[in-house]
């Protein structure tokens, strides 16, 4: 049995520290766009002020409007989970899209999975399978096991077990459990690798410690 993960999203915090409040709100102020992002964090989290989705999403859209990829990136984030906003697939899109564009891929991955599961878009693996490959491309760990899922089922492109093998142990190198245990699958059943029991329970163990 395979397992397709299409994973949830998370807001990116850039493994944020947070900035002395008063003069990040001086310099939101005065329209710079990383205090601008960085009060979008603190609200999101209540990092020095209680916890508010809805001013955090007043801050990411301030930055988000500046062109600032990671704050598009959460505000996406934001309206896809419903968090300060009213839940909205399509303004998620728009703001993954905004973000993709500039390369985040933490945004072309979750493109990609609005384009797979056809949230704010029409379904559509071709270009679930484009925006995946392009995060894939920059070790994006989740981008590269849903690439491997897409080759291995011929979703929006050719099905090619040697493909999804090769996509399969880039996440599991990283340590995606799923990806582990996909990869150990493959060679449990020859789909891609010639059939090697040893190697398949190295990876089928290393997704088992990880509790899967």
């Amino acid at each position: 049995m395979r397992y397709i993960l299409l994973l949830t999203v998370v807001l990116a915090s850039n493994a944020f520290a947070a900035p002395d409040f008063d003069e990040t709100m001086a310099e939101a102020n005065q329209g710079a766009a990383y205090a601008q992002y960085s009060l979008g964090v603190m609200y999101s989290n209540g990092m020095g002020v209680p916890e508010n989705d809805a001013e955090a999403v007043k801050w990411y859209r301030k930055a988000a409007d500046q062109g600032y990829a990671v704050a598009q990136y959460n505000l996406g984030v934001m309206y896809e989970n419903g968090m300060g906003v009213p839940e909205n697939d399509a303004e998620a899109v728009k703001w993954y899209r905004k973000a993709a564009d500039q390369g985040l891929a933490d945004a072309q991955s979750n493109l990609g999975i609005m384009y797979d599961n056809g949230n704010g878009v029409p379904e559509n693996d071709a270009e679930a399978v484009k925006w995946y490959r392009k995060a894939a491309d920059q070790g994006h760990t989740k981008a590269q096991y849903n690439l491997g899922v897409m080759y291995e089922f011929g979703d929006g492109i050719p099905e090619n077990d040697a493909e999804a093998v090769k996509w399969y142990r880039k996440a599991a190198d990283q340590g995606n459990a799923k990806a582990q245990y996909n990869l150990g699958a493959a060679y449990y059943n020859g789909d891609g690798v010639p059939e090697n029991h040893v190697r398949a329970y190295v990876w089928l163990s290393m997704a088992k410690t990880q509790g899967f």
